[in-house]
């Protein structure tokens, strides 16, 4: 949902010069895989106590996964190998992530973080397959079904449970509520999509 408004302004502002810049000097894979590195790097920081550093390593790590796109569509390099290493790459930031939320308090935080894996799964999961069987009208390599949760939200999720640990356990009821939420509704607005027109998967 915050990527549908502040997306154009963010891309503007902060991707398009940056993509411009790099694109004589960077592959968008060499992005994404810097986006996955930074992301992986979140857990040593975190669990030596650096929350800054773990925050700002986030936030780069979710730049570089906007901006890999935009580089590989400026410098005509888009692939399915590309699409391909992005998702995989998202889902081991995410995985490390929660991982890291974890082992601050493995005794306290195991459960929060085992749903929260569990919804990320089913929300991964109804967006995959939707993608499959929806014809694709986007920029992107397949169909995006937005929802409540995407990544921008899950981000400020994490970063709210690295700022106030004390309300971790609340704070991951409520990203695996409204996680699930985002899959249900994926599943809903399909199922409407191709009621209404059976042709039009593919």
């Amino acid at each position: 949902m915050i990527e549908q408004t502040i997306r154009p302004y963010y891309q503007a502002l902060l991707v398009d010069p940056a993509a411009i810049w790099l694109q004589q000097r960077v592959s968008p894979n060499t992005v994404t895989l810097l986006s996955g590195l930074f992301g992986i790097l979140v857990l040593p920081a975190l669990w030596h106590g650096y929350s800054a550093l773990a925050i700002g390593l986030l936030l780069l790590s979710g730049y570089f996964d906007t901006l890999d796109g935009t580089l590989a569509r400026l410098t005509q390099q888009t692939s399915a190998w590309g699409s391909v290493l992005d998702i995989m790459i998202d889902r081991l930031v995410e995985l490390m992530v929660v991982f890291a939320l974890w082992g601050i308090n493995p005794s306290s935080r195991g459960m929060g973080c085992l749903i929260m894996l569990g919804s990320m799964l089913l929300c991964i999961s109804s967006f995959l397959v939707v993608g499959i069987f929806t014809e694709n009208s986007s920029h992107k390599s397949f169909h995006y079904s937005p929802g409540i949760m995407e990544r921008a939200e899950a981000f400020l999720f994490f970063i709210a449970m690295i700022l106030w640990p004390g309300i971790f356990s609340y704070l991951a009821v409520a990203f695996s509520f409204l996680v699930t939420i985002t899959a249900i509704v994926h599943l809903y607005q399909f199922h409407g999509h191709v009621e209404g027109n059976p042709h039009a998967t593919h």
